[in-house]
């Protein structure tokens, strides 16, 4: 298939916004939140997103792989999605609502970034060439969503910008503006058209019976469980930070976007030099670095080495999960292609950092012991606990994931 050369200007818009309407409301939603009086309730969003993720990638999988084009599921979604984030600042007074309004919203965005992936997939030749040079729109797009809330708004009103509703209607307008957009992708069929449904197929059983091997069960336990740790700098990175006294947070943390930016762009390189086997082994170690580097900052809080462990992001991210979904895609065939690409956002986005979430919460409460923030030296302590996990998940991975020969031969033909 030789890739019409309009057709990757327009994945690249589609995932620039895929990624802005992320980031405007996921990194600010929380300040939010404590100013209008719900600051005993911010661990919420964070709570009914991978919750959304668990629930909804196969079914939407399923209706784009048997049922209606990509493009249009995509669009619906989106701006179903837009409705949902425009409404809940009305419900404030209501926080109960507010995060009913959350969930809503989540469970109609988390399926389009395994659909956004698939839509990519299906309209490009060569996806370790193609797609990281679509994918890092994502990364532009989550970082100057950012920058426009903390500079951009907050210039513009004289306030700042997170603690008011304006990046939920920020993303709204984003989700609107991408769901209008879907419709003018290419046309994306469904691949399975006209076949049977069975609960299997519903349930996800089929894609995961399809693509059954060792290296894909040891693939996906490894995505799993390295999502856990992972759920501890989403949740904790913005608390440490300011433990340490440190200014511009929100800055200082797309950091880790901007360094993604420029590995997404080397990622082409490292595909020929490591194949798909190191390539995920180095993202897992760069999570084991990061947070070692946070672990040992913390007592002194050395700044070098927070910025560093913020600056692997690149890395963690990159290696691990970019890889992951072109290993993924290499296993499927078109009639499986969205459930797929949906069963990974469910074991990652969805169980592990669902799980994740829960576990460094308990831990974070566990060490606070009634104090209003942890101390540096439990800080220290904190971090440890995930470069600990981290690396076990990276052993594990090394010693069981065994590459099938003609893919390792293929690698070294990409």
């Amino acid at each position: 298939m030789k890739t019409n050369n309009f057709i990757l200007p327009r994945l690249r818009v589609m995932m620039f916004l895929q990624f802005f309407v992320w980031g405007a409301w996921y990194t600010s939603i929380a300040v939010y939140m404590s100013h209008v009086g719900m600051s005993d309730l911010t661990h919420w969003p964070y709570t009914v997103n991978p919750l959304a993720a668990v629930i909804a990638p196969f079914f939407i999988g399923l209706i784009a792989d048997k049922y209606f084009a990509t493009q249009k599921v995509l669009g619906t979604l989106h701006l179903l999605g837009a409705a949902f984030l425009f409404a809940a600042p009305q419900t404030v007074e209501n926080p109960t609502l507010f995060i009913v309004i959350l969930l809503a919203y989540n469970l109609a965005y988390m399926p389009t970034l395994g659909l956004s992936n698939s839509l990519a997939f299906r309209n490009i030749e060569d996806q370790e060439k193609q797609f990281p040079t679509i994918r890092v729109f994502g990364t532009i797009g989550w970082i100057v969503a950012g920058l426009f809330i903390s500079f951009g708004l907050s210039g513009m009103f004289g306030v700042a910008a997170e603690q008011t509703a304006m990046p939920l209607y920020t993303a709204a307008t984003a989700s609107a503006i991408l769901g209008v957009f879907s419709f003018m992708l290419p046309d994306t069929k469904p691949a399975a058209a006209g076949t049977k449904t069975s609960f299997s197929e519903i349930a996800g059983i089929n894609v995961f019976k399809e693509l059954a091997s060792p290296a894909f069960f040891v693939f996906m336990l490894a995505s799993f469980l390295i999502c856990i740790p992972l759920a501890a700098y989403y949740n904790f990175t913005q608390l440490f930070l300011s433990s340490m006294d440190m200014a511009n947070i929100a800055g200082i943390q797309t950091l880790g976007q901007v360094s993604e930016l420029g590995f997404m762009l080397l990622m082409p390189l490292f595909f020929r030099r490591l194949g798909v086997k190191w390539m995920l082994v180095v993202g897992m170690g760069a999570w084991v670095l990061r947070y070692a580097l946070f672990a040992m900052s913390a007592p002194d809080s050395v700044v070098w080495m927070i910025m560093a462990g913020i600056a692997l992001h690149g890395v963690c991210y990159d290696f691990f999960f970019v890889t992951g979904q072109i290993y993924i895609d290499k296993q499927c065939n078109d009639t499986n292609r969205g459930q797929a690409q949906g069963l990974l956002v469910l074991v990652t986005y969805g169980i592990g950092m669902l799980v994740g979430a829960q576990i460094a919460g308990m831990v974070y409460n566990e060490f606070l012991q009634g104090a209003t923030q942890l101390t540096p030296e439990n800080w220290a302590s904190f971090w440890w606990l995930p470069a600990m996990f981290a690396a076990g998940v990276a052993l594990l991975f090394v010693l069981f994931f065994k590459e099938k020969p003609q893919a390792i031969a293929q690698q070294a033909r990409a």
